[in-house]
Protein backbone atom coordinates (compact mmCIF):
# COMPACT_ATOMS: atom_id res chain seq x y z
CA UNK A 1 0.00 0.00 0.00
CA UNK A 2 1.65 3.53 -0.92
CA UNK A 3 1.77 5.99 1.29
CA UNK A 4 3.26 9.40 1.25
CA UNK A 5 3.41 11.57 4.09
CA UNK A 6 4.37 15.36 3.82
CA UNK A 7 5.94 17.52 6.78
CA UNK A 8 7.62 20.92 6.79
CA UNK A 9 4.85 23.39 6.52
CA UNK A 10 4.10 26.01 8.55
CA UNK A 11 4.37 29.73 8.63
CA UNK A 12 7.21 31.90 6.74
CA UNK A 13 7.49 35.98 6.11
CA UNK A 14 7.59 36.57 2.71
CA UNK A 15 11.08 36.38 1.43
CA UNK A 16 11.81 33.75 3.50
CA UNK A 17 12.52 29.48 3.02
CA UNK A 18 10.76 26.45 3.96
CA UNK A 19 12.24 22.98 2.99
CA UNK A 20 8.99 20.27 2.35
CA UNK A 21 9.47 16.52 2.60
CA UNK A 22 7.91 13.57 1.54
CA UNK A 23 8.14 10.11 2.77
CA UNK A 24 7.31 7.52 0.61
CA UNK A 25 6.61 3.54 1.15
CA UNK A 26 5.03 0.39 -0.23
CA UNK A 27 6.61 0.72 -3.65
CA UNK A 28 9.97 0.90 -5.65
CA UNK A 29 9.98 4.29 -5.65
CA UNK A 30 12.86 4.92 -7.60
CA UNK A 31 11.55 3.47 -10.58
CA UNK A 32 8.85 6.24 -10.75
CA UNK A 33 8.51 10.11 -11.04
CA UNK A 34 7.80 12.06 -8.27
CA UNK A 35 5.92 15.18 -8.12
CA UNK A 36 4.40 18.82 -6.03
CA UNK A 37 1.55 20.05 -6.29
CA UNK A 38 -0.71 22.76 -4.38
CA UNK A 39 -4.16 24.14 -3.90
CA UNK A 40 -5.80 26.91 -2.54
CA UNK A 41 -9.40 26.84 -1.44
CA UNK A 42 -11.81 27.24 -4.70
CA UNK A 43 -9.01 26.28 -6.87
CA UNK A 44 -8.04 23.95 -9.24
CA UNK A 45 -4.58 21.28 -8.21
CA UNK A 46 -1.58 23.58 -10.03
CA UNK A 47 1.50 21.58 -10.62
CA UNK A 48 4.38 23.21 -8.89
CA UNK A 49 7.40 20.62 -9.46
CA UNK A 50 8.14 17.11 -10.69
CA UNK A 51 11.04 15.24 -11.24
CA UNK A 52 11.44 11.73 -12.87
CA UNK A 53 13.44 8.50 -11.80
CA UNK A 54 16.39 9.86 -14.10
CA UNK A 55 16.14 13.38 -12.46
CA UNK A 56 14.97 15.31 -14.82
CA UNK A 57 13.13 18.20 -13.43
CA UNK A 58 10.37 20.74 -14.62
CA UNK A 59 8.63 23.36 -12.71
CA UNK A 60 5.42 25.48 -12.79
CA UNK A 61 5.67 28.98 -14.56
CA UNK A 62 5.20 30.75 -11.10
CA UNK A 63 7.68 28.96 -9.33
CA UNK A 64 10.87 28.48 -11.84
CA UNK A 65 14.14 30.14 -10.64
CA UNK A 66 12.87 29.45 -6.87
CA UNK A 67 11.88 26.59 -6.04
CA UNK A 68 13.66 23.31 -6.55
CA UNK A 69 12.52 19.60 -6.54
CA UNK A 70 15.14 16.54 -5.26
CA UNK A 71 14.70 12.84 -4.39
CA UNK A 72 16.61 10.45 -2.28
CA UNK A 73 15.44 6.81 -3.54
CA UNK A 74 18.00 5.37 -0.74
CA UNK A 75 15.92 6.96 1.89
CA UNK A 76 12.32 7.39 0.11
CA UNK A 77 12.37 11.00 1.08
CA UNK A 78 11.47 13.27 -1.45
CA UNK A 79 12.05 17.25 -0.97
CA UNK A 80 10.98 20.37 -1.89
CA UNK A 81 13.26 23.47 -1.30
CA UNK A 82 10.80 26.85 -1.50
CA UNK A 83 13.07 30.40 -1.56
CA UNK A 84 11.93 33.63 -1.96
CA UNK A 85 8.44 32.95 -0.96
CA UNK A 86 6.12 35.14 -2.10
CA UNK A 87 2.27 35.43 -0.44
CA UNK A 88 0.90 34.26 -3.51
CA UNK A 89 2.86 30.47 -3.07
CA UNK A 90 0.17 29.88 0.12
CA UNK A 91 -1.75 26.72 -0.54
CA UNK A 92 -1.95 23.24 0.78
CA UNK A 93 0.95 21.13 -1.07
CA UNK A 94 0.46 18.02 -1.68
CA UNK A 95 3.66 14.76 -2.77
CA UNK A 96 2.63 12.65 -5.69
CA UNK A 97 3.82 9.64 -7.28
CA UNK A 98 3.77 9.09 -10.85
CA UNK A 99 2.15 6.24 -12.73
CA UNK A 100 5.76 5.96 -14.88
CA UNK A 101 9.02 7.04 -14.77
CA UNK A 102 7.59 10.44 -16.33
CA UNK A 103 5.42 12.96 -15.81
CA UNK A 104 3.62 15.63 -17.42
CA UNK A 105 2.74 19.19 -15.50
CA UNK A 106 -0.81 17.33 -15.21
CA UNK A 107 -2.28 15.35 -12.47
CA UNK A 108 -3.48 12.35 -14.61
CA UNK A 109 0.07 11.73 -14.42
CA UNK A 110 0.49 10.91 -10.90
CA UNK A 111 -1.37 7.74 -8.97
CA UNK A 112 -1.04 8.05 -5.28
CA UNK A 113 -1.40 11.92 -3.15
CA UNK A 114 -0.13 12.82 0.38
CA UNK A 115 -2.71 14.34 2.63
CA UNK A 116 -1.00 17.81 2.35
CA UNK A 117 0.79 20.15 4.36
CA UNK A 118 -0.12 23.67 4.51
CA UNK A 119 2.37 26.83 3.57
CA UNK A 120 1.18 29.99 4.49
CA UNK A 121 3.26 33.24 3.29
CA UNK A 122 2.49 36.27 5.42
CA UNK A 123 4.05 39.05 7.00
Amino acid sequence: QVQLVESGGGLVQPGGSLRLSCAASGATFSAFAMGWFRQTPGKEREFVAGISNSKNTNYGDSVKGRFTISRDDAKNIYYLQMNSLKTEDTAVYYCAKGRWSWFTNTASTFDHWGQGTQVTVSS
